[in-house]
């Protein structure tokens, strides 16, 4: 046993060097467990993911702090060096001291525009403020769907029927030309009463799509590079989305029943949703004595609500997210939903992932990556969650809690768990660890990052009618 320990303890020390900046020290200790012949393969493995992930690491926090501080005085033209220097210390701009040299992370600038009040008030009056998707506020379609609600009493409400493409463009010699690249682009399942009568358009050929009971699905598809040339990815389809909306009455809630198909959605998932001392501690103040399973999920949710939202560093890097979410001082939406996750199961209230694109009508145009999730109440079953759009600006109890119980008809969900394995299997570490909306892509000599290669995501809202 004590063997069998040793090497998963020296690599949680290698991963709590890195997430201390202490990346020589890391590394150093990489090479040495390396350099045992009786390494397995396994443990090899993860030791070299640790250094691909302080590279990204690097990628993400590519600003010094003159260079942090041009881009703050874009919004503060007369930014002050110690305004800059308190709000460094206070943790509103992001930062990690690699090796001892204080490094920024690349969005910190425009986050603490997010994540500071007083920021917010130094901005240049001609600088306009960030703008928010189209369902983030109460919205003519919010009012839709509780009128439908009522009218109907049903859970699955005005459908939209959307046409998608989505590609990726590998960026010229990325490879050698005659490699073989292989990409991985996200793809819906069939969910009833949230996703349904999904249409395959195209291509007509060559594309692998994984099984629909992929928790993670996918459409596989490859082609050789061409040299001086980029190389496209491509796949169309069409689903039908549905609204939700599940009225739950917190004095009808039961415990939650001893189902063993619950069961993975009450358990920690390493490394990203772990009951640690810290959560533990902030559940209890937060919860209290409360026992009404709806009533403590209401508390929970919106204690997470209250954290900003803040553009976030690549999930790859990030060694416990939920953890991150707890201390970070903002969070994105996978973030806050993966804490709100945890801090759910912690406390027996089953909860689950689902992420994919958000999108609008064709005349807003817009798009955006996003995560969300459910909880399980009894017996009304699993309840929709969006904790990073949280509560809406309505004295109607139903718009105002519209994301505690429902969901808009302007999603589709490509994914309904995290960290999970693709179909066909990826067989280098991914760009994304814990999610796949954008997409992956590989060579024989190994992943593409990022920086490597774009995505694009465009939809086309059809009547529902049209369905193929």
């Amino acid at each position: 046993m004590a063997s069998a320990q040793a090497p998963v303890l020296a690599q949680d020390a290698v991963i709590a060097q890195i997430d201390q900046g202490q990346f020589a020290a890391a590394d150093a200790r990489i090479a040495t467990a390396l350099n045992d012949p009786a390494l397995s393969d396994e443990t090899r493995a993860a030791y070299a993911y640790q250094r691909e992930r302080m590279r990204r690491m690097r990628l993400d926090f590519t600003l010094d702090e003159a260079a942090a501080k041009v881009l703050v005085r874009k919004q503060i033209p007369d930014l002050r060096d110690d305004e800059f220097a308190r709000w460094d210390a206070a943790g509103l701009v992001e930062h990690l001291d690699i090796d001892g040299e204080r490094r920024y992370f690349k969005r910190a600038p425009s986050n603490l525009f997010r994540v500071s009040a007083e920021a917010r008030a130094r901005r240049a009056p001609n600088v306009p403020p960030p703008v928010d998707g189209p369902y983030e506020n109460l919205a003519p379609h919010h009012h839709e769907v509780i009128a439908a609600a009522k009218t109907s009493g049903a859970t699955s409400l005005v459908p939209r029927r959307v046409e998608v493409t989505q590609s990726i463009t590998v960026k010229p010699d990325a490879v050698p030309a005659g490699e073989l690249l292989q990409a991985w682009i996200p793809y819906p399942r069939s969910i009833p009463g949230q996703q349904e009568n999904i249409t395959w358009i195209g291509p007509k050929t060559g594309a692998v799509i994984a099984p629909e009971a992929a928790q993670q699905r996918t459409v596989h598809l490859q082609q050789k590079a061409v040299a001086g040339t980029p190389t496209r990815f491509e796949i169309r389809y069409a689903v039908t989305v549905y609204a939700r909306h599940i009225q739950v009455d917190p004095a009808k809630v039961l415990p939650t029943p001893a189902d063993a198909a619950l069961q993975p959605y009450l358990a920690e998932q390493p490394p990203h949703v772990v009951f640690t001392p810290a959560l533990r501690a902030f559940s209890q103040r937060v919860v209290g004595s409360e026992t009404n399973p709806y009533r403590i999920a209401q508390k929970l949710f919106d204690a997470v609500d209250q954290i900003p939202w803040a553009g976030a560093r690549e999930y790859s890097t990030i060694s416990n997210i939920s953890d991150y979410a707890l201390h970070a001082g903002h969070a994105d939406c996978g973030q806050q939903t993966l804490l709100l996750i945890a801090l759910l199961r912690l406390n027996g209230i089953p909860a689950r992932w689902q992420s994919g694109m958000v999108y609008s009508d064709d005349a807003v145009g817009y798009n955006n990556l996003h995560d969300w999730g459910a909880l399980y109440l009894a017996p009304y079953g699993w309840v929709p969650m969006d904790v990073t759009t949280g509560r809406l600006d309505s004295p109607e109890p139903a718009l105002r809690d519209f994301y505690f119980g429902g969901l808009d008809a302007y999603r589709i969900a490509f994914n309904d768990d995290f960290q999970q394995s693709f179909q066909p299997a990826k067989r280098h570490p991914r760009s994304d660890t814990v999610d796949s909306q954008r997409g992956e892509v590989e060579w024989s000599g190994g992943n593409l990052y990022f920086d490597q290669w774009k995505y694009d995501f465009q939809s086309h809202v059809v009547p529902v009618e049209s369905a193929r």
